[in-house]
């Protein structure tokens, strides 16, 4: 099955499921301008398989396509793929004040 993403603006998260199995959770919250990305989340049996890095793209995809707010990597994860995609460095705003 092929994987389907999500956003869930009410719950404040993006999603990525496989069939009927919710596969990763990337958490956030909002600030004026700011879009703070706090947690991400992987079931423990599909950790390892890119998931994560998938879903965070589609996020960041998602972010840059639909605001103008910065990016505010607060989740290890999310700050790791930041440094792995340095072409993306232009929607992040590290120097925000948590």
């Amino acid at each position: 099955m092929a994987p389907d993403f999500a956003h869930e603006p009410d719950a404040r998260r993006y999603t990525l499921r496989i069939g009927d199995e919710l596969v990763c959770v990337a958490d956030y919250s909002e600030r004026p301008g700011q879009i703070y990305f706090t947690h991400t989340y992987t079931s423990p049996a599909r950790r390892g398989h890119g998931h994560a890095a998938s879903l965070i793209e589609f996020a960041v995809n998602d972010v840059a396509s639909r605001t103008t707010d910065r990016i505010v990597p607060v989740c290890s994860f999310v700050v790791d793929w930041f440094d792995s995609h340095p072409e993306r460095a232009d929607l992040l705003r590290r120097d925000a004040k948590a």
